[in-house]
């Protein structure tokens, strides 16, 4: 099973500074035992076939790299635990959670680990992590529910009639042949006659996508301390939890989406910090990245990558919290009204491929022979900040910012409630600060991430945020009392 142009990304992108696994952490209200947990995988792995998968590079890197059987699959290489001291605090077993979280997966396995923490009195922690090759925010949730139950007394699923025999791999003759065979297929099938069609089919849709491209360059952001050097391999983690009900009090009463709440919330913060750090914001922007889910119902289920992306462009500098909603609301309308999110995918699907052939060099990822190994570490050159002047113009962006919606209903594991759930999103590049935006169980999580090198103090972006959502209660609050 060939991964995608999309799935195959997250393996080109990766570096040992930038791992590309999705994870969330996960927290139990009561003590677990490990063969307990262990136990219940082993009832429920033949569920999730793609977890027995690992991946198989391409001679050559003629083509993309595809899932094959892991022959040597043992449960005991992905359901793992971790033994705390005694007494540990929920804080610091977080602590412990993301350092867990840091390194690259082992590539020569299937692409996933659960790691069971004990040590805090009366929870258990599961940090889940799946690559980004295998799943996005929403299928990561369909995963959930493959994985935990709706009730504590669930039974267990019905076992497969015969034991999982995996499948012989392809030898290399054989994957040379079928990458050639696509490869052939795919000049007949999308030649640049085809692509210049399907340009004249999508005009509207590409010079909209072009204008989007254009803006980076023509209307820079920012350039934030959290992306004024490379990430290195370390992260930190801070969230805040929120009562579904009062984000819903405060679209109902001050206008806007769910969406439009929590950029307000997130954007509003980081302004706030570079203020207080004395950043030139005047006349400054922030460009945030919005995953956006484009999986069709047919797609339900699948695991993989079926996303497309929006760039909100908002002030840089601190607003009041009213009126950066309704900056937020304009902003959003306009991008829906311009169908900014379609033109992005019409763009992704009319260009033509990176040849994996130009990947050839990601294969010594997480080898021996890695060389972004050494440069992990290494610790890179921060951009100085000259008092009183903005640093250069950022063509980029300056964070994503990923809202996933989740079950709205307890969930469990091996009979006790997931209290919690914290995501923990990627960061590579220069993007040294990102947002996961969860709801679960009737509440709304905000988990921020940043490389702490650039961001050292991520609390006053947490502080911030509750201050803000704070704000924006109270006006909600009064309006409907007025």
């Amino acid at each position: 099973m060939r991964l995608t142009q999309a799935d195959a990304s997250f393996i080109y992108m990766e570096s040992a500074s930038g791992p590309m696994h999705i994870s969330s952490v996960y927290v139990l209200d009561g003590e677990l035992s490990f063969e307990t947990f262990i136990t219940r995988f082993e009832k429920r792995i033949h569920l999730v076939p793609s977890y027995r998968r690992k991946l198989m590079q391409i001679p050559f890197s003629l083509s993309h790299p595809v899932w094959v059987d892991d022959a040597d699959f043992d449960i005991r290489n992905h359901v793992v635990h971790h033994q705390l001291p005694d007494g540990t605090s929920f804080e610091d077993a977080m602590d412990a959670a993301v350092e867990l979280n840091e390194p690259i997966m082992d590539r020569s396995k299937p692409l996933w680990k659960m790691v069971m923490i004990e040590g805090v009195s009366g929870k258990t922690l599961l940090l889940q992590m799946t690559h980004h090759a295998m799943i996005d925010g929403a299928s990561g949730i369909e995963l959930t529910m493959t994985l935990y139950d709706l009730a504590p007394d669930a039974g267990e699923p019905v076992p497969p009639n015969e034991p999982w025999v995996p499948e012989p791999p392809p030898d290399y003759a054989e994957l040379v042949r079928e990458a050639v065979q696509e490869n052939m297929r795919a000049f007949t099938e999308k030649n640049p006659m085809q692509l210049m069609t399907m340009a004249a089919n999508n005009v509207k849709h590409l010079a909209k996508a072009t204008e989007i491209m254009g803006r980076f360059a023509l209307q820079p952001a920012i350039t934030a301390p959290f992306n004024a050097g490379t990430v290195g391999p370390h992260r930190k983690v801070g969230w805040l939890k929120k009562p579904f009900s009062e984000i819903r009090e405060i679209r109902r009463q001050l206008g806007g989406t769910i969406n439009d709440v929590v950029l307000v919330v997130v954007s509003e913060a980081v302004a706030r910090y570079l203020k207080a750090h004395e950043e030139n914001t005047d006349g400054q922007f922030l460009r945030i990245m919005c995953p956006v889910n484009v999986r069709t119902e047919d797609g339900k289920g699948a695991l993989g990558n079926q996303v497309s992306a929006i760039f909100p462009r908002l002030p840089a500098g601190p607003l009041d919290p009213l009126q950066r909603l309704n900056v937020v609301i304009a902003e959003t309308e306009r991008i829906k009204r311009d169908e900014e999110a379609q033109a992005m995918t019409v763009m992704q699907e009319s260009m033509p491929h990176v040849p994996p052939l130009a990947m050839a060099a990601t294969q010594l990822i997480g080898s021996a022979m890695d060389p972004t190994a050494m440069a992990a570490r290494i610790s890179a050159p921060v951009m100085p900040k000259v008092p009183g002047m903005p640093r250069p113009p950022n063509p980029g962006y300056n964070f994503t910012c990923t809202n996933v919606p989740g079950v709205q209903v307890p969930q469990y594991m091996c009979g006790l409630e997931v209290t919690d759930t914290i995501g923990l999103l990627v960061l590579n590049g220069n993007i040294g600060f990102s947002a996961t935006i969860l709801s679960y169980n009737k509440q709304l999580y905000f988990s921020f991430i940043c490389e702490p090198r650039l961001l050292p103090d991520l609390d006053v972006i947490v502080q911030n945020a509750d201050d803000v959502f704070g704000e924006l209660l109270l006006a909600a609050q009064n309006k409907s009392a007025a």
